[in-house]
């Protein structure tokens, strides 16, 4: 897409849908140009939105670091994997005990769902079969604690019948210096061990997210812009709900990975001042009334 046609196509955005790490911050820093490239597009009149696939915190937190960070913002214009899969858990199967791979802060999340979250079955030994007795339902969430007593019953609870869910797919979570194990791996290896399929996957690239995004912005997909650094999740997503896509090179891809990329981005970003340089020049045209 040429330089005109970049500018064209996006004074057609009205919402914008951001991706966080990687993204518009790594760590406790934000990414260059992401505080004025927001501000840019909230003093055009247009609609923004962060989604997260990181479950760790509860979307109050993902607002308040934003706003530390230069970047004010409201909970409720935070998604995370573990707000929708709270969501959608509670209004799908409200009654399933759900045994829980993740932190305590998604655990706390679900239950603020009404959600019954079981503790770990502490009086079993972890190096022998567990009896997953009184599982419903295992969730697969990104978990800095994960042991093999963990791994461990949700095999068993999964091999015995119990429902399947996950809050994000990611192999890893970016941080500074390089990126550290998340769910994807987890997920990875309990799909393995049980030949299942995971049913219902609450983040990034699943349905479920998308939806409660369109909710959110009450805009059609065709006028809405997922911005994101990782190419099978944020791109895959947004074009597989009828979204355009952009990609950010500050994250997990390369741009030769981009331009290699099925389904293909709209737009490959360096950085985000790539993209405020073009919503500036979308204004300049607006004004001039080069909208069409």
């Amino acid at each position: 897409m040429s330089k005109n046609n970049e500018v064209i196509f996006l004074q057609q955005i009205k919402g914008f849908i951001f991706d966080l790490d990687g993204t518009l911050y790594l760590g406790e820093k934000a990414l260059p140009c992401a505080v004025d490239t927001i501000q840019a597009i909230r003093e055009q009149g247009k609609r923004v939105l962060f989604i997260s696939n990181k479950p760790l915190e509860p979307p109050e937190s993902y607002a308040a670091k934003l706003t530390r960070l230069g970047i004010p913002a409201s909970a409720d214009e935070v998604i995370t994997s573990g707000y929708v899969l709270g969501t959608y858990l509670s209004q799908q199967y409200p009654d399933l005990a759900y045994y829980v791979v993740g932190e305590e802060n998604l655990k706390a999340e679900l239950r603020a769902f009404g959600l019954k979250v079981l503790e770990e079955l502490w009086d079993q030994n972890e190096k022998f079969v567990i009896e997953p007795s009184g599982i419903d339902a295992v969730v697969i969430a990104f978990d800095r604690t994960l042991d093999y007593r963990k791994l461990n019953t949700a095999y068993q609870a999964l091999r015995h019948g119990a429902h399947f869910f996950a809050t994000n797919p990611d192999k890893t979570c970016p941080m500074p210096g390089g990126g550290i194990p998340d769910a994807g791996a987890t997920l990875a290896a309990l799909e393995y061990l049980t030949g299942r399929k995971v049913e219902v996957m609450a983040g990034k690239p699943g349905r479920v997210m998308m939806e409660v995004a369109m909710q959110c912005l009450g805009l059609p997909p065709e006028r809405c812009l997922v911005i994101g650094d990782r190419l099978e999740t944020d791109v895959r997503m947004g074009i597989e709900a009828g979204m355009h896509a952009a990609v950010v090179l500050t994250g997990a891809s390369s741009r030769e990975q981009a331009e290699e990329a099925m389904p293909a981005p709209d737009l490959i970003l360096d950085d985000l001042g790539t993209l405020l340089r073009l919503l500036r020049a979308s204004e300049w045209g607006s004004k001039r009334g080069d909208e069409f």
